[in-house]
């Protein structure tokens, strides 16, 4: 049948999640770092979703799709109730959701192994994404990191384990509300670049950081060896 039913532009989509949290009927999940309107017959096409999307990417068009099934929706809706029964009550973005992290402290400083693992692996500045000039000369013949900003909080040793021997740019998707692959691109097409780290949390708002480094990847024209590491909440490698 010909409705009216959201659209979803992925290529503004940076991934936040606040459209999935905002559709009361479960319709639309993130998947690889993107929103998608994976439940065409749980779309009533009210458009709830539509003025949490800090990106615009949402909008409504009139097409062929499936009838908005709403005795589905309330069962959907029934177990969506039963699991947050179990959880901390939380609205908006997925990747804001409260949580308290309980670790087992020890009773004496722990110290380092060495003083070299207590330093400082940091081999530029500025760091942030938008401030690194394209051109910086730390920039040729280095292998570049792209991490999330939570990530070095998050996971413990990570001068050492990702840091180390490399240039490092951070960035937040959701805070600068940017997409990076534009000024990415520039960096390695202008730099002889040997490999890209990506590191990321396993929030589904890091999706667009992920997204914009491949982009990079891909418009760049280069063949470079990468990789896509993710950290959880809790400061382990996925």
């Amino acid at each position: 049948m010909i409705r009216k039913i959201i659209k979803i532009d992925k290529e503004k989509c940076n991934g936040c999640g606040a459209c999935a949290s905002a559709c009361h009927e479960g319709a639309i999940d993130i998947i690889n770092g993107k929103a998608e309107l994976v439940r065409e017959h749980f779309c009533d096409g009210l458009g709830d979703c539509l003025p949490e999307c800090p990106t615009g990417a949402i909008s409504f068009e009139e097409r062929d799709a499936p009838a908005y099934d709403e005795e589905a929706v309330k069962e959907a809706q029934k177990k969506i109730v039963a699991k947050k029964q179990t959880m901390i009550s939380h609205s908006g973005c997925p990747g804001s959701k409260i949580m308290q992290i309980r670790r087992t402290e020890t009773h004496e400083p722990v110290k380092a192994a060495s003083t070299t693992d207590s330093e400082s692996k940091l081999q530029n500045w500025p760091v942030q994404i938008k401030l690194a000039p394209v051109n910086a000369p730390y920039f040729n013949d280095s292998k570049l990191l792209i991490a999330a900003d939570c990530t070095a909080y998050a996971y413990a040793a990570f001068h050492q384990d990702f840091i180390r021997n490399k240039v490092t740019l951070i960035g937040c998707p959701k805070l600068d509300q940017v997409d990076y692959s534009e000024k990415l691109t520039a960096i390695i097409q202008n730099n002889n670049i040997q490999s890209v780290t990506i590191v990321r949390m396993e929030v589904p708002c890091c999706g667009g950081l992920e997204m914009a480094a491949k982009k990079a990847l891909q418009n760049s024209g280069k063949f470079i060896p990468w990789q896509v590491v993710t950290i959880s909440i809790e400061g382990n490698i996925i």
